[in-house]
């Protein structure tokens, strides 16, 4: 049996692999057990990491046969929506690459992530209430805040599906590339935000997803810190190096 996940670690990445295209990467316990594996190596190690699925397909879903027997402890145990959490906490931003579908959990996953990269079969849902439940793990307060309240009603109430352009239009999606570019346009973004400081790039993520009663004093706190880092002093060096070069010119 192959595994739920593939993982690719690099020095200032990871790239994950939803794998179970047999039946188009629905999320299993499995899964679920693997994700957060990777994420232990996340927190353990902070590195940018790409979430993408195989076989042209992002995740269809959580596994109805697995969420067909589950009762009230295991909806309290909160099996998905502790995961997507977790993945939305991860100290670096997570960048989820979306081929084709990317419905009720595979969405949520997608939601959980700080950016979405598309193509233009992607495809977003959350078909929950046509099963007899709701978009528990996220979807039902996340999307709000991602795409607005009048478009999410649409797709957690009445089954709307988007389609790529859509998602762009809504700025669901940042990008929208073919699909033998997905990974290298997810790269070409991880390129962008590791060349940033990555303790900047932590604490920001952190201020940026902070609510609203703990500015301003999240904010001066992790100034405070980033000041007296020596990553701050050599760039800010570097900046001023480069202008006095310039005015020499």
């Amino acid at each position: 049996m192959s595994a739920p996940l593939l993982v690719e670690e690099h020095d200032d990445r990871m790239v994950l692999r939803l794998n179970r295209p047999e039946v188009r990467n629905a999320i299993d316990r499995d899964m679920v057990d693997a994700l957060h594996a990777a994420c232990a190596a996340l927190e353990a190690h902070p590195r940018v990491a790409l979430v993408t699925g195989t076989g042209g397909t992002f995740a269809a879903g959580a596994d109805i046969a697995q969420l067909r027997e589950r009762r009230r402890d295991d909806a309290l145990a909160g099996i998905n929506s502790g995961l997507f959490d977790r993945v939305h906490r991860l100290p670096l931003p997570v960048i989820a690459l979306v081929d084709g579908y990317a419905l009720g959990g595979g969405a949520e996953l997608a939601y959980a992530c700080d950016f979405r990269i598309g193509t233009p079969a992607t495809r977003f849902g959350n078909p929950e209430p046509g099963l007899g439940i709701i978009a528990a793990a996220g979807a039902a307060w996340r999307l709000k805040e991602l795409v607005g309240e009048p478009l999410a009603a649409e797709v957690l109430l009445a089954g709307r599906v988007l389609d790529a352009q859509e998602c762009l239009a809504a700025r669901l999606l940042t990008e929208v590339v073919e699909p033998e570019d997905l990974e290298a346009a997810g790269h070409r973004l991880a390129d962008r935000i590791t060349a940033q400081a990555p303790l900047a790039v932590r604490l920001t993520k952190a201020v940026l997803h902070a609510p609203r009663d703990a500015h301003p004093l999240l904010d001066d706190v992790a100034q405070a810190v980033l000041f007296e880092t020596q990553d701050k002093a050599d760039r800010m060096d570097a900046f001023l190096a480069r202008r006095a070069r310039k005015e020499q010119r």
